[in-house]
C-alpha cells in the first residue's frame, strides 16, 4: 500500500470510527508499527485531552468558589439552599483532588487561573443570586488553599 493510500485510510477511520481507530492506534504502537500509526490525528487527541483537562479543573473551580460565595453571601437564599451548596462544594472538591491526583503538575494551573475563576464565579454568582455587585467582593475572600481544603466552611 502506497504511503498516500495508507494516509488516506488512517484518515477515513478516524473520521468514521474514532474508538476503532485509537484500538488501531494502540495496537500498532504496542506491536512497534510506528509507519502505520496515524501520528497527525493522535498528536491532535493527545493535545486535545491536555485541554480538556485544564478547562474541567478550571470549570469545577469557577463551580466551587461559586457556591463557596453563596454559602457565605446569599444569607436569604441559606435555609432553603444549604444542604445542596455544601453537596456542590463537596463535590467539585472530590473532583479536583481526583484531577489533580491524577495529574499533579495541574496544581500549577489552578494557581495561575484561581483569580480569573473567582472573577467568573462573582459574575456567575451575581446573575444567579440578583445579589448587588457590592455585596460579594472583587477580591476573593479565599486562598487557594482553603477553598480545597475538604471541611472549610461546611462545618
Amino acid at each position: 500500500m502506497t504511503n498516500k493510500l495508507l494516509d488516506v485510510t488512517k484518515k477515513k477511520l478516524y473520521n468514521q470510527d474514532f474508538h476503532l481507530w485509537l484500538e488501531n492506534t494502540v495496537k500498532q504502537i504496542k506491536r512497534g508499527e510506528l509507519n502505520l500509526v496515524d501520528w497527525e490525528n493522535l498528536l491532535e487527541e493527545l493535545e486535545s485531552l491536555g485541554k480538556s483537562n485544564q478547562r474541567e479543573l478550571k470549570s469545577r473551580l469557577t463551580v466551587l468558589l461559586e457556591h463557596l460565595l453563596k454559602l457565605v453571601y446569599w444569607e436569604e437564599e441559606r435555609e432553603n439552599n444549604v444542604r445542596g451548596w455544601k453537596g456542590t462544594i463537596i463535590e467539585q472538591r472530590k473532583q479536583i483532588e481526583a484531577l489533580l491526583d491524577d495529574s499533579p503538575s495541574l496544581k500549577l494551573l489552578l494557581e495561575e487561573s484561581f483569580s480569573t475563576c473567582y472573577a467568573n464565579a462573582r459574575k456567575i454568582t451575581i446573575v444567579k443570586t440578583g445579589l448587588q455587585s457590592n455585596r460579594l467582593p472583587e477580591e476573593s475572600p479565599f486562598n487557594l488553599a482553603n477553598t480545597l481544603e475538604e471541611s472549610y466552611l461546611l462545618d
